[in-house]
């Protein structure tokens, strides 16, 4: 299997692709918007990785549509310019009928560190991806990535991520995960970015912590947000209690969860301990559900109010997320 990464090539010129066109909520997607390069089916590339290597060195914006199939690749996504992947669907507005699967397995240990271990490692500025799932295969034992967010302002639409430890490294820069779907059971949303998660579904299929995040430094902007989300654990899997949602990967972590329903697979202490003398910013604010209630938390702060995405996103906020969706 290859390892596709995009360092530097030959510019297609600007005939050959077209700005990424942004697409109704709720549409079906089953042929490329316009100016996208292809993918599968009976598009122009038969893998990513080879559309990938197509786009060169430049800096326009670019669209990669990719028809419905499952790709097994290993993709390290680094252009210069602002790149959208589109994949398949009958819904635009949810993860749920996805048609694009992208799947490799290898774990952290074997790889030699997170970001060799990951599916998809994106280190583009301004990156977006709709509607395609992400795994990484391995299971259970050691950490194994599905997804690297290591570069800012990225977008992640109606999108589904799965693996067991370590499956979404929301590693650095802003990003932004809307109608996704997280799959995992250790540690399975970490890492230093500042992330908004809204409307998600966080889906626990093993015993541990949601969230490890790593923020260190005072001086850090970094927040994990998770708002308007559903955290449950898998069907079949009976983990009532079994789940925290977090654990500090560093000293000064900060994660929040609001306006979220939390399902009875929370234990009722919320949050657990990892790196020493950890003294992390925890905050629940309006949630609902089994697994809600704070009466009995061990490491929870205070909080006026929700977080906004000003807050954790920055001012420019509305700049770069697609807010039609």
């Amino acid at each position: 299997m290859h390892i596709f990464t995009i360092l530097s090539a030959l510019s297609l010129g600007s005939g050959a692709l077209g700005s990424p066109v942004q697409l109704s909520r709720r549409d079906s997607r089953t042929s490329a918007p316009s100016g996208c390069l292809t993918v599968g089916g009976s598009g122009t590339y038969s893998t990513i990785g080879s559309a990938l290597d197509a786009l060169g060195s430049g800096t326009s914006s670019a669209c990669i549509y990719i028809a419905a199939g499952t790709y097994k690749e290993q993709l390290t996504i680094d252009y210069a310019g602002a790149l959208t992947l589109y994949g398949e669907t009958s819904d635009t507005g949810t993860y749920k009928r996805n048609k694009v699967t992208i799947t490799h397995t290898i774990s952290s240990p074997e790889a030699g560190t997170l970001d060799k271990s990951s599916t998809v490692n994106v280190i583009s500025d301004g990156f977006k991806m709709y509607n395609i799932n992400v795994e990484n295969g391995y299971g259970k034992g050691v950490q194994a990535v599905a997804l690297v967010g290591n570069a800012d302002k990225l977008g992640f639409y109606g999108c589904q991520f799965s693996g067991y430890q370590d499956t979404l490294y929301a590693k650095a820069g802003t990003q932004y995960y809307s109608n996704c779907k997280i799959v995992g059971a250790v540690d399975y949303i970490f890492g230093d970015a500042s992330a908004w998660f809204g409307e998600c579904d966080i889906v626990s299929n093993g015993p541990g912590a949601i969230t490890a995040n790593s923020r260190e430094q005072e001086s850090d902007t970094a927040w994990y947000a998770i708002d308007n989300c559903n955290i449950q654990a898998e069907s079949g899997t009976d983990i009532d209690g079994d789940v925290y949602l977090g654990r500090p990967w560093r000293v000064l972590s900060r994660v929040i969860y609001q306006n979220s329903k939390l399902g009875a697979l929370i234990n009722s202490k919320g949050w657990t301990t990892m790196a020493d003398g950890a003294t992390p910013f925890y905050y629940e604010v309006n949630n609902s559900g089994d697994g809600s209630s704070t009466s009995k938390r061990e490491y929870l702060s205070s909080i006026d109010a929700a977080v906004t995405k000003k807050t954790v996103l920055g001012d420019g906020w509305k700049d770069w997320i697609d807010t039609s969706y």
